[in-house]
């Protein structure tokens, strides 16, 4: 009976162990605090850290995928990865594949950035022709019809991080970043350095979306996203980076 009860406890420990792990996209454009990338992996961050804590509540293994910006949707598509986060549904307008998308879990703000200045805001449209300082493969539709009139300029860099950087450098006035980034960005620099919002360019609530597949545990991811952020565990992985209270 003892060899029987040990042989069906291996035989349970190994179907646990079994469990499929959650394939978890990232796209290469994220920077810090979202996520820190060592050579290709993710290993710290905001977004990683609560992907973890999710995989590790579902009872499977979490598995990162680091894409290009621009494959990110078609490889949900083609099922290579199980689910997407910090996505909006206005950012994929036309989306083909099935999707169940989580309650929102953040909120986004991006802001038209400039180096230290007294100016206190700006608005875009009155600003002379010259470049301003984007992510590629990132869409921003305040700023797009002053791209198409000619009367700004996009400035791609890989991440958000390197876009602040080229700010910093005086490559040009101003750029877009998300709020996490800036303030984790300033949190290295002196005070007379810091860089600064000076135009709220747009506002929106983000989430993850899931792929429908019988083999992707839906509705417990679902339950599980909805309990950590109801129970202020994703708000405070948030302050663990950024500290404050904030737009979490």
């Amino acid at each position: 009976m003892r060899l029987a009860l040990g042989a069906l406890l291996l035989i349970s420990l190994n179907v646990a162990g079994a469990e499929p792990p959650l394939r978890f996209v990232v796209p290469d454009s994220w920077a810090m605090p979202m996520v820190q990338l060592d050579r290709g992996r993710s290993t710290q961050g905001i977004l990683h850290d609560v992907m973890v804590s999710l995989a590790t509540q579902v009872g499977a293994p979490a598995e990162f995928h680091v894409l290009p910006r621009t494959r990110v949707q078609n490889a949900m598509e083609h099922g290579e990865v199980d689910i997407r986060c910090y996505a909006a549904q206005s950012w994929q307008p036309n989306p083909s594949g099935d999707y169940i998308w989580s309650i929102p879990l953040w909120f986004q703000r991006d802001m038209l950035i400039s180096r230290a200045d007294p100016l206190t805001s700006v608005a875009p449209a009155d600003l002379s022709r010259q470049s301003i300082g984007t992510v590629l493969g990132y869409s921003y539709p305040t700023l797009q019809p002053l791209f198409d009139a000619d009367r700004l300029h996009r400035e791609d860099a890989r991440n958000q991080e390197q876009v602040l950087e080229k700010l910093l450098a005086g490559r040009y006035h101003y750029a877009v970043s998300n709020q996490w980034t800036l303030d984790w960005f300033n949190q290295r620099l002196l005070p007379g350095q810091q860089l600064q919002g000076v135009a709220v360019l747009q506002e929106q609530s983000v989430g993850c979306y899931i792929r429908n597949d019988p083999k992707v545990p839906v509705q417990r991811i679902l339950r599980t996203l909805e309990r950590m952020k109801m129970s202020g565990e994703i708000d405070d992985i948030i302050r663990l980076y950024i500290g404050g209270p904030g737009d979490l």
